[in-house]
């Protein structure tokens, strides 16, 4: 298993984004990336989920609205502990310099410091978690000791 610690940077390429702070959290369930903008539309008449990553104070937000016909909605437990309907999708995140397929609901996260939420469904069985560290991945990446 691969030690990761409580916080660390992954990429996500497919949408361009790189060194993006996520969160480990091992009493949540799923993972979840901020997304400000959520709604289904038709594209050529097939419903297609029109979705913006991340919100206008992010440093790395650029407006682009992503569009996916691969997508599911989900009843999740919010933080708060209630039930919320998200919309969730896959995609590939590079983590420890591996190309990785995960899935995140989609969810307002202005209010928390990371705007993305490594849950257990993702860690469970390939990491182990030591919250005395952070960006270990990071720190490979860019060849930090």
């Amino acid at each position: 298993m691969i030690t990761i610690g409580r916080k660390d940077k992954i990429d996500l390429p497919e949408f361009q984004l790189y060194d993006i702070d996520v969160k480990v959290d091992t009493g949540a369930y799923g993972s979840a990336l901020h997304c400000h903008s959520t709604k289904i539309v038709l594209r050529d008449g097939v419903e297609t989920l029109a979705f913006k990553i991340l919100d206008p104070d992010h440093p790395e937000y650029e407006g682009q609205v992503y569009y996916t016909t691969k997508f599911n909605q989900k009843r999740v437990k919010s933080s708060n502990g209630e039930l919320e309907h998200r919309y969730t999708i896959k995609t590939t995140m590079v983590l420890f310099g591996k190309v990785k397929v995960i899935e995140f609901s989609l969810t307002d996260r202005s209010n928390m410091k990371n705007p993305i939420l490594l849950g257990r469904k993702f860690l469970s069985g390939k990491f182990l978690v030591d919250v005395k560290l952070k960006n270990l991945s990071f720190q490979k990446k860019n060849n930090i000791s």
